[in-house]
């Protein structure tokens, strides 16, 4: 069955309605949790330049499959606990 999804600007959206992120680990020191960055860019509505505005989030990976500095695809699920609401999707791409 094929996966459908929505774009939006910032982000995807899966066919269910949950949001779908990619970012960059920034921490893979925590048993099964992994802290991924993601970075979103967007002109500034008075000045039109590009501001930056990170936002970390902490994702469930049950094989401790991510390490730092891979580029990773996560989707938002139940709370899993007090501050993890996301889990991981797949690995895009591994760090060289």
């Amino acid at each position: 069955m094929a996966d459908k999804t929505v774009e939006n600007a910032e982000t995807v959206e899966r066919e269910n309605g949950r949001k779908v992120r990619t970012g960059i680990v920034v921490s893979d020191k925590m048993d099964k949790t992994i802290t991924v960055a993601v970075i979103n860019r967007k002109p500034h509505p008075l000045y039109q330049k590009t501001v930056h505005n990170t936002v970390k989030f902490k994702a469930h990976d049950e094989k401790n499959d991510a390490h730092e500095g891979d580029t990773v695809e996560i989707a938002e699920t139940r709370p899993l606990s007090k501050s993890k609401r996301w889990r991981l999707l797949r690995v895009v791409e591994r760090k060289k």
